[in-house]
């Protein structure tokens, strides 16, 4: 046998079969759901202006300069650095220049400005869902100072100074005082070792000073997210019970304030962004926000910001990994064909489209209730009180089994870190857990249920708009009303009427504005029938092509 010769054209590295890189697209108008989501809920007005500024977001976001920040950032963690070369503490973390370019990008696209532009909560919670399936990491700061703004109003002196900074589209990273700053940053330190979301276990000591409302801080927090900002909310057990506090990491004067970074935390996922533990040594200075003993109240109005961007982070990393998956099997052949063409597989895609939409449109909504909320609508303020907990306890639990079965899509190629369906996988849970757990989610749900009527009055009203649209989602309301007909002894079981609350309001947002295919596929699965939760189990006679096909990125130039 005569064997080849070096160069004799015998070729082992002809690439075939493997799809093009998912870029040069806008994830914005290639997401219909979001797209349409938008249309619908803001003023009409408003509509061009708001469609074109997330239309070029979504172009960045789509470019492989963007997705090439994203990699970096990850690739490339911060670094803390507790002293200087000559002793002295200096608290500081260090970041990839990717990381900057990714905060300038998202703060410039309004991620910190809802509060002071009309339609602010729409348009930022959708731009959040865009630039987040960039990199996912730099929405925690993105959140954090969105969701200070109006813990602060409690404290109008502070807010005057702050909120000016806070709400700017100008990043100015860099520790200086905030009056000499075009952009600022917040951070919330809530958590300790011991206590977790049990805060009013903590022991973090505030004693009053000297000057009216300033206070000087003893403890410890376990968990203190993006320790770089320009100042944090903190919850402290002051003379008057645990109060809330707004800690600077600058003081007016130019000194540092005393904030001492423990340790970064190595976390499973979310390694761009730096979260910390911080400890205050009564040197520590911080302004009251609010009244003492009020903390909890005062700090709420943060936490319920935060967890509605839960909600739109994991719908992001849902949608980023549907997208990757339909795009790989439109471009993949097996057995004779393209995989997307393959009953069963087209059945796994079509169920992943169909959690992914879900997702992205009561994300929308409940932003859009916020928008109206901020505007004296107490119907929609109601509303968000139970709606809030049952997405955030739901859309949070499905990404993680979402993300895995996308990344399965991809076969073995989805299991190597440069397909980006690792890094989404490792986010997937993180938003389950941050802003409180499934448990307490569902417990802070029963609470509204029994102290707050009109809440249930609102979710029922919302859901009943949709009476009559499909007789599967009709069945499941009488159900629902069944079970909260009698909440004595209900703690247990807690979790389940949280899950069919969310599955019951997703149903009729769908049902009221998707495609037909997609509203009947999700109430044959979700609300009739006997799914078990597993993706890829949809009836065979729904028009599953028309499913995926709506969740099918197209790059420019694509057919």
């Amino acid at each position: 046998m005569t064997l080849p010769t070096p160069g004799s054209g015998t070729s082992t590295h002809t690439v075939t079969n493997q799809p093009p890189p998912l870029r040069g697209y806008d994830v914005f108008t290639e997401d219909a759901a979001l797209r349409e989501a938008v249309v619908r809920h803001v003023d009409p007005g408003l509509a061009d202006e708001v469609t074109a500024e997330l239309s070029e977001l979504g172009r960045l976001a789509g470019s492989a300069e963007a997705q090439e920040w994203g990699v970096r950032a990850n690739t490339h963690p911060p670094v803390l650095h507790t002293h200087d070369r000559y002793g002295h503490r200096v608290d500081e973390v260090s970041f990839d220049p990717a990381w900057h370019r990714l905060m300038e990008r998202a703060v410039a696209a309004g991620l910190t400005a809802a509060w002071v532009r009309p339609a602010g909560q729409l348009r930022r919670s959708a731009a959040f869902l865009v630039w987040s399936q960039v990199e996912a990491g730099h929405g925690c700061p993105m959140s954090m100072t969105h969701s200070a703004v109006p813990a602060l109003r409690a404290a109008p002196d502070l807010a005057a100074v702050w909120e000016p900074a806070l709400t700017s589209r100008r990043y100015d990273p860099g520790l200086r005082p905030v009056a000499e700053k075009a952009g600022a940053l917040a951070g919330m330190g809530m958590t300790e070792k011991h206590g977790g979301s049990d805060v009013r276990a903590n022991t973090t000591r505030a004693e009053p000073l000297a000057e009216p409302g300033t206070y000087a801080l003893t403890g410890h927090k376990w968990f203190c997210s993006a320790p770089m900002s320009d100042a944090f909310l903190v919850l402290a057990q002051a003379p008057g019970g645990l109060s809330c506090f707004l800690l600077p990491r600058v003081l007016p004067d130019g000194s540092r304030n005393a904030f001492r970074i423990q340790r970064l935390k190595d976390k499973l996922g979310n390694r761009a962004n730096a979260s910390s533990e911080v400890e205050f040594d009564g040197t520590t200075l911080a302004w009251l926000v609010g009244e003492e003993g009020r903390g909890v109240a005062t700090i709420i109005g943060m936490v319920a910001a935060t967890r509605l961007d839960c909600v739109t982070g994991s719908a992001a990393v849902m949608r980023q990994a549907v997208a990757q998956a339909v795009h790989h099997a439109a471009y993949r052949e097996a057995f004779g064909g393209p995989l997307i063409d393959k009953p069963l597989m087209r059945n796994v895609l079509a169920d992943l489209a169909l959690e992914s939409e879900a997702a992205t449109t009561l994300a929308m909504r409940l932003a859009a209730a916020a928008d109206a909320a901020a505007s004296g609508d107490e119907g929609e303020r109601m509303l968000l009180r139970l709606a809030v907990p049952a997405a955030k306890y739901w859309v949070t639990k499905r990404c993680t089994p979402l993300t895995a079965e996308a990344l399965e899509c991809l076969g073995g190629n989805g299991y190597v870190e440069e397909s980006g369906m690792p890094r989404l996988l490792r986010e997937a849970p993180l938003n389950s857990v941050w802003e409180g757990s499934g448990n307490v989610q569902a417990l802070d749900l029963l609470r509204a249920l029994r102290r707050e009527p009109r809440a249930l009055t609102a979710y029922l009203t919302e859901v009943g708009r949709a009476a009559g649209g499909d007789h599967r989602l009709d069945a499941a309301i009488k159900e629902l009303l069944t079970q909260l007909a009698d909440l004595d002894g209900i703690e247990a079981g807690a979790r389940r009427l949280v899950e069919r609350m969310a599955l019951v309001l997703q149903g009729s947002l769908l049902v009221r504005y998707a495609p037909a295919p997609v509203a009947d596929a999700f109430c044959a699965s979700r609300l009739g029938g006997d799914w078990g939760g597993a993706f890829g189990t949809l009836p065979h006679t729904l028009d599953l092509a028309a499913v995926v096909e709506r969740a099918r990125p197209l790059p420019a130039g694509a057919a």
